[in-house]
């Protein structure tokens, strides 16, 4: 396929204005310039619902599109050609007339422990009974509950530098923050501690950027084409199926894992409550091109373990 009428106008990205969002998005601006240097490639700045409202807990707002709506609307009207989102940001199931076009490599998509300094020489599971652990997720705070009850766990909202300054000030004992996030940010230094899977389980998506566009934007998704990473592709095919069949958020409690194995794929899922008192995981494998069925099947497995009815306990008590 030519790129010739595409060559002859500037290709507009979408992101959030926040200093992550910004540093992926210009990653991809800069890998897609080195693609197509002929092609002028412009990054605009939206702010999104998710970026305004810091003093509410994301699980009261309101997840689905929290952070992607506004940026979508702007493909839809084509203020923009697409967008670049963190994958576990974006949801299952998008607006007619979008796609998701691309999913790049992954980075780690692991939990990791920042800690306070005084606490330099813990793990998460030495800390002291009673410490208090910084974190906006659910899907973390369910887990480390199950795992580590004696710990006190208190949200927190803002940037990942917000957050940190808050730590280091003393108001939390340690945070939890995607790996992810900091390795981009080049904060490397500030990760403690990878936190395990056996111990928490990542957000669908986590670690990978999802670049969505309009459907059918032929020359676009060409372009995009050229970042798409095929294991990382079929790793979040199987875990936004899976959480698309279960029709949960990720401000909902539910982490996964995927591995691949030559041409096996297996994916480990969690549905625990908020409390962490009941937590039910399985785990699946079968071959790499059946990845959404895996995930498909593997949410029937859950559901049929109870995870449907802690769902349902999970948003009645969100939506009281």
């Amino acid at each position: 396929m030519t790129l010739e009428t595409i060559n002859e106008r500037t290709i507009r990205i979408g992101s959030r204005k926040s200093q992550l969002a910004l540093v992926q998005t210009y990653w991809v601006q800069k890998q897609l310039e080195k693609h197509f240097p002929d092609i002028e490639f412009e990054v605009e700045k939206m702010s999104t619902q998710g970026d305004k409202i810091l003093d509410v807990a994301l699980a009261k707002i309101g997840d689905k599109g929290l952070f992607t709506k506004e940026l979508e609307l702007g493909i839809l009207e084509q203020q923009v050609d697409f967008a670049v989102h963190s994958l576990k940001d974006l949801p299952t199931n998008l607006p007619e007339g979008l796609m998701l076009g691309c999913i790049t490599e992954r980075v780690d998509p692991a939990d990791a422990l920042v800690v306070n300094a005084k606490h330099k020489d813990k793990q998460i599971d030495t800390l002291p009974a009673g410490a208090v652990i910084g974190t906006s997720s659910l899907r973390r705070l369910a887990q480390l509950s199950h795992h580590f009850p004696q710990l006190t766990f208190k949200d927190i909202r803002g940037n990942v530098n917000t957050r940190l300054a808050k730590l280091d000030t003393g108001e939390y004992d340690a945070i939890i923050l995607a790996v992810a996030g900091l390795m981009r940010l080049g904060m490397e230094e500030r990760i403690h501690q990878i936190i395990p899977p056996d111990i928490s389980l990542h957000a669908v998506g986590q670690g990978a950027l999802g670049i969505e566009c309009r459907l059918g934007d032929t020359e676009i998704l060409a372009v995009l084409k050229t970042l798409e990473h095929p294991p990382t592709r079929d790793r979040c095919y199987a875990e936004r199926a899976f959480l698309r069949e279960l029709e949960g958020g990720c401000q909902v409690p539910i982490g996964v894992n995927t591995t691949i194995e030559g041409e096996i794929l297996t994916l480990t899922a969690m549905v625990a409550s908020l409390d962490g008192q009941r937590l039910i995981k399985d785990s699946i494998s079968g071959k790499l091109s059946n990845a959404e069925q895996l995930g498909r099947d593997l949410a029937f497995n859950l559901r049929e373990a109870g995870a449907g009815e802690i769902l349902a306990e999970i948003l009645a008590e969100i939506q009281r």
